[in-house]
């Protein structure tokens, strides 16, 4: 597994509007390698807070709500809640006005998409899933645990583990996880570490109601779109009346 949080991070917003050149985060992925951290829990909901190093070197936080079912994966956020936030006063005026700063990003390891759906512009964008780990099949991998001891995380008590997931290809990546005993052994900690980086999911409000299956749709009725620059393009030019941008 690669970093879960360097992708998105890189990618937050980032943009300059009047150039047409924003950048579309990427959520973290659920399916193929990451199942195996979650044993026999393949239907969950949960409050997640991922932790991770920006482009900047610094701890960036990126609050959300998620859902899950069977690696097919929702997480739903609010760009002015993530930190920290170097969104300009200015910009933030932009990505309102854009319908940009609600954001939710849907992955589909069966189907090989993904999608970032806005809900203020009633759009989204549907791209091929690239990473690979994402998309195989969880039988291409081998989890092997062991424990490490026991501590109490958010008041519930866990045991604390190591646990190396090993691919079809025999490359391995290490996670620490925490899984707390009152909540079915359910990881309310995953930290993993590559290349000297460290990322860190933590999971709060937890239920294992299998979630609806619309969740994991584009909504009816929303345009879609093959990348973020056409729909923005689109959307700068409803804003315009309909002129081209950029004296074209």
């Amino acid at each position: 597994m690669k970093h879960l949080l360097c992708a998105f991070v890189l990618g937050i917003f980032c943009f300059d509007l009047a150039s047409a050149q924003p950048a579309a985060p990427q959520g973290p992925h659920f399916g193929g390698a990451m199942n195996k951290l979650f044993g026999e829990h393949t239907a969950f909901s949960a409050t997640l807070e991922m932790q991770g190093k920006d482009e900047k070197g610094e701890m960036a936080t990126i609050p959300g709500k998620l859902d899950v079912d069977a690696g097919r994966s929702r997480f739903e956020l609010d760009m002015t809640q993530v930190k920290p936030n170097r969104v300009t006063p200015a910009q933030a005026a932009q990505m309102k006005q854009f319908g940009l700063d609600k954001i939710v990003m849907v992955d589909r390891p069966d189907k090989k998409v993904g999608y970032m759906i806005y809900a203020g512009l009633q759009s989204y964008v549907e791209s091929p899933l690239k990473d690979r780990n994402a998309t195989a099949a969880p039988d291409d991998f081998k989890v092997e645990i062991t424990e490490l001891g026991k501590e109490t995380v958010d008041g519930h008590p866990c045991v604390k583990s190591k646990a190396v997931v090993t691919d079809k290809d025999g490359k391995k990546s290490e996670s620490t996880i925490w899984n707390a005993t009152d909540l079915k052994n359910f990881p309310v900690r995953i930290r993993s570490t590559e290349g000297g980086g460290e990322d860190t999911l933590s999971f709060r409000d937890i239920t294992f109601a299998k979630p609806a299956a619309s969740l994991f749709e584009p909504p009816t009725g929303y345009t879609k779109y093959d990348s973020m620059m056409a729909m923005m393009r689109d959307q700068m030019m409803k804003q315009m009346g309909g002129a081209l941008p950029f004296g074209r």
